[in-house]
């Protein structure tokens, strides 16, 4: 059973696309918010000679890819581990995106699904995914912070609010994308998730108001993906990538938002009889089924089956046992700047 865990973030931009801080620049700033591991996903770009540690924290390269030439923008797609360029494969068709990183080893995970247009600028129109006739994805992007952020600014005036306090707004992942999940789950496809902070850096200015939005640093310590290896990261950049890898593309993750309260810490397991299995793995059972999540700190934790709770606590601990097969997964909710915000979400567990 996997027990080692990690939090990185797997959703950043550099110079190299729409970005402003260099590659050493971003590991430094995920350094500094205590992450182990942060995966650089510049525009239809893979740059090459950048991977490895930086002190503390690794470093990798994807790929955010689409096509340029779609007005509006449409169906973003993150690509890892492919190890080459993927540009060609950018089109209007986003089967043959998929299948392209597919074809050249990667995995992939649809990037923002569901997102709202700010009407004070023409660059902040929703991106969203809309071709969900397509397969062979291994997830979704859940939560994405600036995505969020873009969908709060109804005008100037929450504009320059929000800027300065973002905590307010930042509630959790649109109800439209965990709908569309859920549906997902029910046609038997196993979706992970992952969350990600879309950084860019950029500086924007209003009149004599000019700010950051948001830097590097406070991003990383905002929603992130946890992710659980089956052995530790050892400080080789090959052997630490393919365990990270293999953990995103298994599903062995949870998003967190980290900065009410860290995360990390937080497990989600079943048993029945011998059988065990963690988040993102299936479980054969040989009886009933024992659920058990435990949370770093106090939350309204919800046990989901099918898209529907089975079970609730208002506490740090939650067991459940049934013998109902299914797909479970896990909601945690927190109370932070005078409002309920999403804290955890759980890749599901499959029960047969």
């Amino acid at each position: 059973m996997s027990a080692y865990e990690y939090v990185g973030n797997l959703h950043i931009h550099t110079p190299y696309s729409d970005g402003t801080a260099i590659h050493a620049d971003v590991a430094q700033a995920a350094s500094d918010a205590g992450l182990d591991f942060v995966v650089v996903t510049d525009h239809n770009v893979w740059v090459d000679g950048v991977e490895g540690y930086y002190d503390d924290v690794l470093l990798l390269v994807g790929e955010e890819l689409h096509d340029v030439r779609r007005r509006p923008q449409a169906n973003h797609l993150l690509a890892f581990n492919a190890e080459e360029e993927l540009a060609p494969v950018a089109g209007e068709h986003a089967q043959e995106m998929i299948d392209g990183v597919d074809g050249k080893g990667g995995f992939c995970y649809l990037a923002h699904p569901f997102e709202l247009d700010s009407p004070i600028d023409p660059d902040l129109g929703a991106i969203p995914w809309e071709a969900w006739e397509v397969d062979g994805f291994t997830g979704i992007e859940l939560w994405n912070y600036m995505s969020e952020f873009k969908g709060l600014l109804r005008n100037k005036l929450w504009a320059v609010f929000y800027a300065f306090y973002p905590g307010v707004g930042i509630r959790g992942p649109y109800r439209a994308t965990l709908e569309k999940w859920d549906e997902l789950l029910a046609e038997g496809k196993h979706v992970a998730i992952i969350g990600g902070a879309d950084a860019h850096g950029e500086t924007y200015a209003m009149g004599p108001l000019t700010r950051q939005v948001f830097p590097y640093e406070f991003l990383f310590e905002c929603v992130n993906t946890h992710l659980l290896t089956d052995m530790p990261l050892n400080g080789d950049v090959q052997h630490d990538k393919e365990l990270i890898y293999d953990a995103l593309r298994a599903g062995r993750t949870w998003v967190g938002y980290d900065l009410p309260a860290t995360t990390s810490g937080f497990r989600f397991r079943a048993r029945s009889v011998a059988n065990e299995a963690v988040v993102g793995e299936e479980l054969i059972r040989t009886g009933a089924t024992t659920f058990e999540v435990e949370t770093p700190a106090r939350a309204d934790i919800q046990l989901i089956r099918d898209g529907k709770p089975v079970a609730r606590t208002r506490g740090a601990t939650l067991r459940h046992t049934t013998a109902t097969a299914g797909v479970y997964r896990v909601e945690a909710y927190r109370r932070y700047r005078w409002g309920r915000r999403g804290w955890i979400y759980s890749s599901p567990i499959y029960v047969k």
